[in-house]
């Protein structure tokens, strides 16, 4: 695909770019070049394959969900300057 002047400046325009005219021929020159590189990854044949989450085949490392600490709400709260049924009570920021 071959971009010109226009598609470049309208491209710029969308994206709220300023680009000296001076650069709109190696704009031009190297956008065309990814749109090619686009149609080529396009071309390819992904009938067979399945997409996959991550490029590894890695299995995430899990720790067991196991409680380490009891429940200390009541020691909590109880230092809390107010609460009032099992939650703390802050002042009102907004109106």
């Amino acid at each position: 695909m071959s971009l010109d002047k226009a598609d470049v400046e309208k491209i710029a325009h969308l994206a709220r770019l300023a680009i000296d005219d001076n650069d709109i021929p190696e704009y031009a020159r190297d956008l065309s070049n990814i749109f090619d590189l686009v149609e080529q990854m396009n071309a390819a044949d992904t009938t067979d394959i399945s997409p996959m989450a991550h490029p590894l085949d890695a299995v995430q490392r899990l720790r067991p969900d196991v409680v380490k600490e009891s429940d200390q709400r009541e020691q909590f709260q109880s230092i809390a300057p107010k609460t009032e049924a099992g939650v703390y009570l802050v002042p009102q920021v907004i109106e």
